[in-house]
């Protein structure tokens, strides 16, 4: 999960620094350095504060605590639209490449450009807040059952997570969609006003602008991307023809057509993004128990707290020669949920004063996945540390996807050797269970990658105006048969809106950096493999206990968002272009098997 809280998110509530900037243009360098530097001690006040006020309402959920946070996010959002255009305002000053790229991460901070205009910035807000509301408020209440058999989204997760009715699966995978309808208009609407807010930082719409913020331009940005993924949709495709085959099994040939595309309902995900839920139904024949690595059984008869979980994660990173967490990491994090209160259980990692107050919150339970996540939280934890000596605006990983990358890095070292060398496993597992294990991580790294993609594929059409509004569903799913190899399971018309049911929609989050994470976390831990000098199969290598993949990792992270992407990357793998080449490599002994599985299937939609 990315990171619980982002300096940049706070930067507009410095605004009242900037008053005797605002009626003089800066014509030197000097005039902008000493507006930077002047901005950035009130910046650290303002981000603190905002930290505080965003952890107390996660962790005290009350009509209160929302309140306050509410206010000070409209603040912040009108105000760093303010910040954001004094930085292009200073376009044209020349200035070194420091001072550059300090004014470029202002301009770049805000999501949603409001125009220079009150009613129209007034309004946009108005917008992305009902838009989110109905989002978390939305419900299917299915015929006949009353208002006291209506379903929010949890349960019907769980019942795409686990259900094998069809006929059920159907009937929520249609209700949750009928949610986000209401939001079209107002979703075409803010789609014009922010277009108008882009153009006026000098941008050509919001796709643009949010291109631009990764060392390249849009253009190669996006030729990039789409070389990446040319690259691994070998490796989903013969994942695709493995999983149709087995739901075309299961659900007869009558609903999965073995020769086309899967019906989105049937993958065990909401949105048809991780397929790991149906794994009972895809697994190997010989694998009829599932991986036999199970940490959560390693847990219990280890009789493991939820602490030292924490503390066996903690373990990991100071075997890299990086430092013990400070004291008040365990005094003021939230490990367990509470008995008496409302929490955000959500998993994410914290730095509230941009230095040492270093923190998690999760509702810790005892099993597999939270011991992978508490190490990949603690990822983003040492990650917040190394960078924060880097000036406020560089304090942020060196794009968006590096954060994300680097705490999964972590995870993928969470392996059989690993748990041996801790002690927590007695001896390695067989060779057999090596597909089990990789398929089982396919199911979420592999399977969601077209869907990282596509999502903002899919605005940047909106944002073009390549899509009208009329267009806004077909679209969507023109896009997610195109890559995905999926479709819809009833007939979907103009007037639905399906991206709008997925929440980075309607609650305007960039996706492209979750797909740039999937492809970063194996270039990084490929190469912090070789950094440690093993040359077994990747999906093997664990780097726990290696200083020199400390020394490695600490120096990248550490360079925080100061230089450009690439020279990031360099710095830990050795060259700075993305590789999805890596992924390659550690699914490689899958790739074989599906192969083999897949002979006389007919692969591809």
């Amino acid at each position: 999960m990315f990171p619980g809280f982002k300096t940049f998110r706070l930067m507009g509530l410095w605004l009242s620094c900037l008053v005797f900037h605002s009626s003089v243009l800066a014509t030197s360098e000097q005039e902008v350095i000493e507006f930077l530097n002047e901005a950035e001690v009130k910046i650290r006040e303002m981000s603190e504060e905002g930290a505080r006020l965003a952890w107390i309402a996660a962790n005290f959920i009350t009509y209160d605590t929302q309140f306050v946070q509410a206010k000070h996010d409209a603040r912040t959002t009108l105000m760093a639209v303010q910040l954001a255009k004094q930085a292009a305002a200073y376009d044209d000053v020349k200035a070194n490449a420091d001072t550059r790229r300090k004014l470029d991460t202002l301009k770049q901070a805000i999501r949603l450009p409001a125009p220079d205009d009150a009613a129209l910035a007034a309004e946009l807000s108005t917008i992305t807040t009902g838009m989110k509301a109905r989002y978390g408020k939305g419900k299917y209440c299915p015929p006949n059952k009353g208002s006291d058999g209506c379903l929010d989204l949890v349960q019907m997760n769980n019942i795409i997570a686990n259900s094998r009715d069809e006929q059920e699966l159907r009937d929520v995978w249609q209700g949750w969609r009928e949610v986000s309808p209401p939001m079209k208009a107002n979703y075409a609407r803010q789609v014009e006003i922010t277009n108008q807010g882009a153009n006026e930082l000098g941008f050509t719409d919001l796709g643009s602008m949010w291109r631009s913020g990764y060392d390249m331009s849009p253009a190669d940005f996006a030729a990039d991307m789409d070389a990446q993924w040319n690259r691994v949709k070998p490796l989903y495709e013969a994942l695709h023809c493995h999983v149709r085959a087995g739901l075309a099994d299961h659900y007869g040939t009558d609903i999965v057509d073995p020769k086309g595309k899967i019906p989105a309902h049937l993958l065990g995900n909401m949105w048809a993004q991780q397929w790991s839920n149906i794994y009972d139904l895809v697994k190997p024949a010989s694998s009829q128990e599932g991986p036999k690595v199970d940490i959560t059984r390693l847990i219990e008869d280890r009789n493991m707290s939820e602490l030292d979980m924490v503390h066996t994660a903690e373990n990991f990173f100071v075997s890299l020669g990086l430092p013990k967490l400070p004291e008040t990491f365990w005094e003021r994090s939230l490990f367990l949920q509470p008995q008496d209160r409302d929490v955000v259980c959500h998993a994410s990692a914290w730095n509230l004063d941009s230095k040492d107050d270093l923190r998690i919150k999760m509702c810790i339970q005892r099993n597999e996945e939270d011991f992978t996540t508490i190490h990949h939280e603690l990822g983003h934890n040492y990650y917040q540390r190394a960078y924060n000596q880097q000036p406020v605006y560089f304090q942020g990983s060196a794009n968006d996807g590096f954060h994300e990358a680097l705490g999964d890095t972590i995870s993928l070292s969470v392996t059989p050797n690993y748990l041996v060398k801790i002690g927590m496993l007695e001896k390695l597992p067989e060779a057999s269970d090596e597909v089990a294990q990789l398929l089982k991580l396919a199911l979420n790294k592999v399977a969601f990658l077209p869907f990282g993609l596509l999502v903002d594929k899919w605005r940047w059409q909106v944002f073009s105006g390549e899509l009208t509004p009329q267009e806004y569903n077909q679209g969507w799913w023109a896009l997610r048969e195109q890559y995905q190899g999926i479709k819809a399971p009833v007939a979907r018309e103009a007037h639905h809106f399906d991206p709008g049911a997925k929440y980075h929609i309607p609650g305007n989050t960039p996706y492209m950096r979750y797909f740039l994470a999937h492809i970063q976390q194996f270039q990084f831990h490929e190469a912090l493999c070789k950094t440690v000098g093993y040359e077994g199969p990747l999906h093997e290598c664990t780097i726990y206990g290696n200083k020199e993949a400390g020394e490695r990792l600490d120096a990248m992270m550490k360079m925080g968002r100061s230089r450009p992407w690439q020279e990031a990357m360099e710095a830990l793998t050795g060259q700075p272009a993305l590789d999805a080449g890596a992924i390659l490599a550690y699914f490689a002994p899958l790739k074989a098997w599906l192969d083999e599985q897949n002979q006389g299937r007919q692969c591809g939609w």
